[in-house]
């Protein structure tokens, strides 16, 4: 895999990706492009991201050897990159921190985003306090009940929360919302995507900004067991936090594992996971991907616990690495990420993202079926605080 180069310069992963947006849209992208180009030459621009992530973010964030869970499940050794001990509690900030710094260097004060965990529109909202940016977040308004502590966040950050209650009044719909308003504002306004999806550049981008993630993995565990991990895991929506740790890992001898939304199970339409369902090609927020269509090419409704892998679609780069066979991508559903989250809280004492089970679900499942001596990575991508609500709920337990 050391050849591996991708984008193209249309910004295609193999047939995923490019530019499908509207013409008034075309220039934004443009001189979005050939700001982050220059940026990525541009050593002091690293260099005051890196001093960020240090510094108000909390980098490196650790890996942790989670022995207690390990000897109960048996078998493989499991460890954690801890990504929910980050500032804001997710890897969403690395990503936001980059893209708020190129919004500054281009001379723009105003960001928005979407959000569908809330996350990232946390992350956003935080980064524009501290930049002194005006901030909009478009959120679903189921999410936004579902997720009601991190919309209460980004309100005492700041930030003006959008619902949005068209369509499944979800993430896709937030993007979809978001997306409309750059059109009407995109002389002053920068799009903080959240994720390794939309038109180019934001796929690369956002990889680029989120590689910190592997980076540090690849160090850490190379000094914590003298090696590198058998198996790297991480859970997958659009895909941000996977691809920041899978792509410094593609060069290596592992084995990288991208778990989808199961939902109610993939043989039902109770789901969001477009590779593990064999769903066709389809085109949607400015990006072409594997897509959750009916047979007329319409979005299909979608369903997770995990508000943040609520998305019928996959960042380009997930189904390029899935058609070259170098990701194997599978789903867990949602009794299986719910399973892995009472397990992580009992044997570690840390309580994970609901998002960040769904990849735990798969080293609950597989590690007792692997050698004690070999080793299963699981990118912890955020923490759970913002789903005990829903847990509770889920429990019949009134808060």
């Amino acid at each position: 895999m050391t050849a591996y180069q991708a984008p193209d310069p249309k910004g295609f992963f193999g047939e995923h990706g490019g530019v499908y947006v509207a013409e008034t849209l075309i220039p934004a992208l443009r001189e979005l492009a050939q700001a982050y180009a220059d940026a990525k030459q541009d050593p002091e621009f690293w260099k005051t991201f890196h001093h960020d992530l240090a510094h108000y973010v909390g980098r490196p964030s650790p890996v942790y050897h989670a022995e207690r869970l390990s000897a109960h499940l048996g078998g493989a050794q499991i460890w954690l990159k801890r990504e929910d001990l980050n500032h804001t509690g997710a890897h969403k900030v690395n990503n936001t921190i980059g893209q708020a710094l190129l919004a500054k260097r281009m001379g723009k004060r105003r960001v928005i985003a979407e959000t569908g965990a809330g996350q990232h529109g946390v992350a956003t909202a935080t980064v524009a306090a501290r930049f002194g940016m005006e901030c909009h977040v478009y959120m679903g308004a189921d999410d936004i009940q579902r997720q009601a502590p991190n919309v209460f966040r980004m309100k005492l950050l700041g930030a003006n929360v959008i619902g949005v209650d068209s369509g499944s009044r979800t993430l896709k719909d937030a993007m979809n919302e978001a997306m409309r308003e750059w059109v009407a504002r995109v002389d002053d306004t920068f799009y903080i995507i959240g994720t390794a999806a939309g038109p180019a550049p934001y796929p690369e981008m956002v990889r680029d900004f989120q590689c910190v993630i592997g980076n540090e993995a690849k160090e850490q565990m190379q000094a914590a067991i003298g090696r590198q991990p058998d198996v790297a895991v991480a859970c997958v929506g659009g895909g941000s936090n996977a691809i920041g740790l899978f792509y410094p890992y593609l060069a290596e001898n592992v084995r990288l594992i991208g778990v989808e939304a199961g939902g109610r199970g993939v043989s039902t339409p109770d789901h969001a996971a477009p590779i593990t369902s064999g769903a066709p090609v389809g085109v949607l927020h400015g990006f072409r991907s594997y897509l959750m269509q009916d047979t007329h090419g319409q979005v299909l409704g979608t369903h997770s616990v995990s508000a943040g892998l609520d998305y019928p679609g996959i960042g380009p780069e997930h189904s390029h690495l899935h058609d070259i066979r170098r990701v194997e991508y599978t789903a867990a559903n949602d009794d299986a990420a719910l399973e892995a989250f009472d397990l992580l809280c009992r044997y570690e004492g840390i309580i994970p993202a609901l998002e960040s089970s769904h990849a735990l679900a798969w080293a609950v499942e597989h590690a007792p079926k692997m050698d004690k001596n070999q080793v299963v990575l699981v990118n912890l991508s955020g923490r759970g605080d913002k789903d005990i609500n829903t847990v509770a709920k889920l429990k019949g337990i009134d808060l």
